[in-house]
């Protein structure tokens, strides 16, 4: 199912996984843990949330770039991610945003807003505020001493509801003698990256159709964020998800069908 591919940007490569056969596109970017594990590959792994898309859509989800020079920010992900659309033909796309993903989604609808159909910010931030700061800071530390048991079960305590941890808490540690990368490079280039953003000044030149979807209870980004990006985006609508929090991508289970209302123009079907 699906297709794995590849642009080549200068130097290196930016892999992507594509299913889906519509005449619509929708472009996912995902979030920080693409620094540890890319795309390349998995088409069959990560196509089936985006089923119901797959008549009307063609589903792109984007690793970042390979290879990142030091100091590669969120700016130089969105231009990068802009050329791979080029040159793969998309002219213009729905965007959705995971996390991170969802603060280069920010940057391509401010610099390149030719592209952007529609955006969808999810569980993310206009800056890294202290939550999110905190955060980042903490698993660059764990990741800096190698200890990936720490940083997995860290991530997911910030990231899932008490209900879900309850659940899985003990699958944690054992998923993370699987997941190790053999580099973290990656990884800190991204965590980095998300340290020195702030689009905060510029989130009034976002004039796309923007859909914010949010957790009540998000320990990575912090409860705040969303209301930032409301405000701050004329016309935005805003969906929290209560009692859910950074993980209500994987643990709200309408959480694609609203993303494909809003893509499609039903953007009130749901309440």
């Amino acid at each position: 199912m699906g297709k794995n591919g590849c642009v080549q940007i200068g130097d290196t490569e930016m892999y992507y996984v594509s299913f889906g056969s519509g005449a619509g596109n929708l472009i996912v970017l995902p979030g920080l843990s693409d620094g540890l594990s890319t795309v390349k590959g998995k088409a069959w792994l990560l196509a089936l949330p985006y089923k119901a898309f797959f008549r009307d859509y063609t589903v792109y989800m984007f690793s970042r770039k390979d290879k990142m020079p030091e100091g590669y920010s969120i700016r130089d992900m969105a231009d990068d991610q802009v050329f791979a659309m080029r040159e793969l033909g998309i002219g213009k796309a729905c965007i959705l945003g995971v996390s991170q993903g969802g603060m280069i989604a920010q940057y391509i609808a401010i610099r390149h807003p030719e592209v952007v159909e529609k955006l969808i910010l999810a569980v993310t931030a206009p800056n890294a505020n202290d939550t999110a700061r905190n955060a980042v800071s903490g698993w660059i530390d764990m990741a800096g001493r190698g200890d990936h048991t720490a940083l997995m079960v860290d991530t997911a305590e910030k990231m899932y509801s008490a209900k879900y941890l309850d659940r899985n808490r003990k699958f944690f540690p054992v998923i993370a003698k699987f997941t190790k990368p053999a580099s973290y490079e990656r990884f800190f280039r991204n965590a980095y990256a998300i340290l020195e953003f702030d689009a905060r000044k510029e989130l009034s030149e976002i004039a796309a159709p923007t859909l914010i979807i949010a957790g009540s209870d998000d320990k990575t980004v912090g409860n705040d964020a969303a209301g930032e990006l409301h405000q701050g985006i004329a016309g935005s609508e805003l969906f929290v998800y209560e009692g859910l929090g950074h993980g209500a991508f994987e643990e709200a289970k309408d959480f694609y069908g609203r993303i494909l209302d809003f893509c499609s123009g039903k953007e009130k079907v749901r309440p």
